[in-house]
This record gives C-alpha cells, structure tokens and sequence, in this order.
C-alpha cells in the first residue's frame, strides 16, 4: 500500500484551490480531483482535502480524517476589546424576537443567508427555532485580512476586502494586522485548535481593529497569501485522523467521528465564507 500524501479535491474548481493543489505537486504529494462515490479506500490515512463542507464531510467519514472547525461561540465569548461590538450566541427563536436591527448567522454552515435586519421577522420561518445562530450589532470594516494560523502564529496572511469591496493584496512582514492577529491567538491560546482561519479588521467608525470571525482553514480562501504557507495550515486542519493532537480533539467536526457537539451543521456546497460583520460576503 502507498504510504503517499495525497491532496483532494472537490469537482468545482476554485483559484486557492488550483493554488494549493500546485503547491501540493511541489511537495510530491498525490493530487486528486474526487468527481463523487466511490471514494477511494486506499487514500485512507495519508489523505489531505480542501474544499466544501458537504465535500469535506463525505470525504472525512469515508476516510476516517479529522476536520478542525474554530468553537462557534468564540466571537460571542471574546471581550469587547477584540470584537469592537456586542456579539452573542443564541437560538434561532430568540433572534426571530429581536426588534432593532441586527446582523445574524448561522453558528455553523449556510442553512440561511447571513446579514443585517432591521428585525427578527423576516428570519427564515421553516428553520427550528433551536438552532444556533450568531447575533451581532451591525458594523463596517474599512479593511479586512484574513489569517492563516498554525500552532498559535500567524502562518499566512493577505488582505482581502476594503470598505467591503473584496480587494486582496499581500501583507509586509510587519503589518499591524498581524500584531493584533497574534494578540487574539495569544488571548484565546487553548480555546482555538492548532490550525484555523482568523479574519480581522479595521472599524470604519474607530480605526480600531477587531475580530471579524474565524473560519476551517480546509474551506477559506487564500487570497494573495503565500500558497505553500497556507497548505501547512489546510493539511493541519484536514488529514487523518490518527495523527490528531489529542488538544485538537475538542475541535474535531462530529462527520470525523470525534466530536458531537454540533447537531446544526449545514451541508452546502463550496461557495461564500462565513462573514459576522455589515461588509461583504468573502468568497473561498
């Protein structure tokens, strides 16, 4: 049997995808484009994967691999000084009762489109009201960089909106996006796993930055980050599900066979990253 690292991925091309693939082939690893069932058994143990949840999930179970996915209260659990505005965890009931405007979201997944209402009404009615939701007081961001994270540092990193228009560009070394970047991973330290996406931004309104979400390193966009780089993070945060840090199995996905903490998850199709803020909807 091949002992071989192979790279999979889903049959809908992206560009991080084409990217991470050539940085893959660089490496000598096994590159496949998997068009559906059968998944091939042999992979089982040497395989890493990039793409979307319904892929990642389906490729996981038939594989026994470990997918890491950051806590979904982390952004309601971060002190204002980190999310530059009130954000909570809640049911899907309690946000249908809100009477101000609001920004919500799933906790996990795409079961309805994320945004900013002027009230609950018009949240999604055939939903059950127990589902997990992320509620957030609206806010702009005038710049927003997306961080690839691997064993606590900033492995990654690119700019990848301004004043909500998708606009990715490289990060230099000393870009203070990055100190605050490693200013939450320092805060969160243990509450994160060792390979995730950390998007944060500049307020438009103070200057300040915030935290804008985290996201599965194995479904986020590279932008104008380094490939290589960022495949160090992808292969951390999908691969086999022996070799997980027994400190990452609090944030293995329930479909690997690990955690069962989540009973919401949605089962979408590659497309937009999750996005807790009044800006865009960020494509992976």
């Amino acid at each position: 049997m091949s002992t071989r690292r192979s790279f999979l991925l889903p049959p809908r091309a992206t560009t991080t995808g084409r990217l991470l693939a050539e940085a893959a082939v660089r490496r000598g690893m096994d590159v496949r484009t998997l068009p559906g069932h059968p998944i091939p058994t042999d992979l089982r143990g040497r395989a890493h994967l990039y793409g979307g949840e319904r892929f990642a999930d389906a490729v996981a179970s038939a594989l026994d691999m470990a997918l890491l996915d950051p806590p979904l209260d982390l952004l309601a659990t971060l002190p204002a000084y980190f999310t530059g505005r009130h954000v909570e965890l809640i049911t899907l009931g309690q946000a249908r009762r809100h009477r101000v405007p609001r920004f919500v979201k799933p906790a996990a997944g795409k079961l309805f489109p994320a945004g900013v209402r002027p009230n609950g009404t018009g949240l999604p009615s055939h939903l059950p009201a127990e589902l997990r939701v992320l509620s957030a007081e609206p806010v702009a961001f005038a710049e927003e960089y997306r961080l690839h994270v691997l064993d606590g540092e900033v492995r990654a990193a690119s700019r990848y909106a301004v004043f909500g228009v998708l606009d990715s560009a490289p990060l230099p070394p000393k870009h203070p996006a990055l100190g605050f970047g490693a200013e939450v991973v320092n805060h969160l330290a243990s509450g994160l796993p060792s390979a995730v996406v950390l998007d944060v931004g500049i307020l438009s309104d103070s200057g300040q930055f915030a935290v804008v979400e985290a996201n599965e390193a194995w479904f986020s966009n590279a932008y104008a980050a380094d490939a290589e780089r960022v495949l160090d993070v992808v292969m951390r945060a999908a691969g086999p599900a022996h070799e997980i840090r027994d400190t990452d199995r609090p944030f293995a996905r329930r479909t690997a066979g690990i955690r069962d903490d989540d009973a919401m998850r949605s089962a979408q199709q590659p497309g937009t990253s999750r996005h807790l803020s009044a800006g865009p909807t960020a494509t992976t």
